[in-house]
């Protein structure tokens, strides 16, 4: 793409220092001031073509109108739901953000809340500071051979998985992207809603905030699942109801709750915070050293790459120019309401030589194909990571003559997709442990074949 120019940016968040002096080291001017008022930033952001934030800030779509220059906005983490992506892709801002940088922190802080409401741990130890010896008000459930249903397959989710398991969970989950097959290979059978609430112990949640995932644990969901379920949200509040999670705890039909995150921060209705059963924590799902480094790090290399002209990471707004080649809204919903909605850009690339037209789009902060020259993909397609791309008539044999040459590059099969297309050609792609830098090897096997890493 081409470079961008950015003289000035402004930090309104405590990132980690490691991003100033990238910025810096880039010739960049970088400016700190920290707890800005909606009104003091509104006055402050006309002088910055830049703007890095955390959690906290709220790049509202009046902050964003009143940015005559602003060209980036940075968010140091996981998720954009404090920025109007709308408002800012309107003014042709780029929008992104660091989706890998506190994937870790956030899966270790689900799996000590999962484990701490197995033993009521947290209660216990007030009991103890309290003076007291409470040894049968504390009685606990083992995790093992329990079930954790996690609801959101990315990479938080992944990673959560992985570590249950090491303690006999079985694990089930949904997810409207990752497909079955690849969430298989890390051990999470997945299962429509309706058929994942009545068996679950446990419910994790890992998806964005948006429309059709604001209350997705409700009064009806609850009334689906296990009597004691236990539920953990360290993604984003709002996503359990939290006046349905009162009701379900006074009735007992849910046991227990984790939460990081609330509807409102601080919470100022303290019911579920009091609550006995509630183990809750100030939003510290990113809050270790090692997360706020990478995330420091990862946005001010994304920001640098981009200004440079090298390539463009963790946007989830498109860039200006791709926009104009045309847009088009698109709604799918699938049945279990859980809609996605996106915007998306049809764009004209050439490879090789060989011109293709793409549409893409974001969904919840992650780029994805949706088709290629017209053949829409079943599952729309990441775009992260070590990519295959590949044309050929689909047969029996396809697809283990083609993942036989892959093992022999030594290239592990992560995740796959194909166009919708009966008969005839078809698109395919899958997702690679590591790059190919030979394809070959493919070319006698398919009719059109590409490998991009993103």
């Amino acid at each position: 793409m081409a470079p961008v120019c950015v003289r000035r940016i402004l930090i309104s968040e405590s990132v980690d220092p490691c991003c100033k002096k990238i910025l810096q080291e880039n010739g960049i001017e970088v400016t700190e001031k920290q707890n800005l008022t909606k009104d003091e930033l509104v006055a402050e952001i006309k002088d910055y073509e830049g703007l890095v934030v955390r959690s906290a800030t709220k790049i509202t779509a009046e902050i964003i109108n009143a940015a005559d220059n602003l060209k980036i906005i940075g968010r140091a983490g996981t998720g954009v739901d404090n920025v109007d992506v709308d408002a800012a892709t309107k003014k042709g801002i780029i929008v992104m953000n660091t989706p890998g940088g506190n994937t870790v922190s956030a899966a270790e802080l689900t799996c000590a809340m999962i484990i701490s409401l197995s033993r009521h741990v947290p209660q216990a130890v007030m009991s103890m500071k309290a003076g007291k010896w409470e040894r049968k008000k504390f009685m606990g459930s083992e995790l093992y051979g329990k079930v954790l249903g996690i609801i959101g397959l990315g990479r938080i989710g992944k990673e959560v998985a992985t570590r249950m398991q090491s303690f006999g969970m079985k694990t089930i989950g949904y997810d409207p992207i990752t497909p079955p097959e690849v969430s298989a290979t890390w051990g999470v059978e997945q299962m429509s809603l309706e058929q994942l609430w009545p068996q679950c112990d446990y419910i994790t949640v890992h998806t964005p905030l948006m429309p059709s995932t604001t209350g997705l644990l409700n009064d009806a969901t609850f009334a689906e699942c296990k009597k004691g379920v236990k539920v953990v949200n360290c993604a984003r509040g709002g996503i359990i109801d939290e006046d349905a999670l009162l009701r379900a705890l006074e009735s007992g039909q849910c046991g227990g709750a984790g939460l990081d995150v609330f509807v409102e921060e601080p919470p100022k209705n303290r019911a579920l915070v009091d609550h006995f059963n509630v183990i809750s924590c100030p939003h510290l799902g990113a809050s270790t050293r090692e997360a706020q480094a990478r995330c420091g790090q990862e946005i001010a290399l994304q920001i640098v790459d981009m200004l440079k002209g090298r390539e463009l990471v963790g946007a989830v707004s498109p860039p200006p120019l791709l926009c104009a080649v045309s847009r088009r809204v698109n709604k799918k919903h699938n049945n279990e309401g859980y809609s996605l909605i996106q915007k998306a850009c049809v764009m004209e690339l050439s490879v090789n030589g060989i011109k293709y037209t793409a549409t893409g789009s974001i969904q919840g902060d992650v780029p994805v194909l949706l088709d290629l020259n017209g053949s829409e993909f079943r599952q729309p397609v990441p775009l992260t990571g070590n990519l295959l791309f590949f044309k050929a008539a689909v047969t029996p044999q396809l697809l283990p003559t083609v993942t036989g040459v892959l093992a022999t590059a030594g290239a592990e099969v992560q995740s796959f997709s194909t166009s919708a297309t009966r008969g005839g050609d078809q698109w395919s792609c899958i997702g690679l442990s590591t790059a190919l830098s030979d394809l070959a090897a493919l070319k006698s096997l398919v009719k059109e074949v590409a490998a991009v890493s993103i």
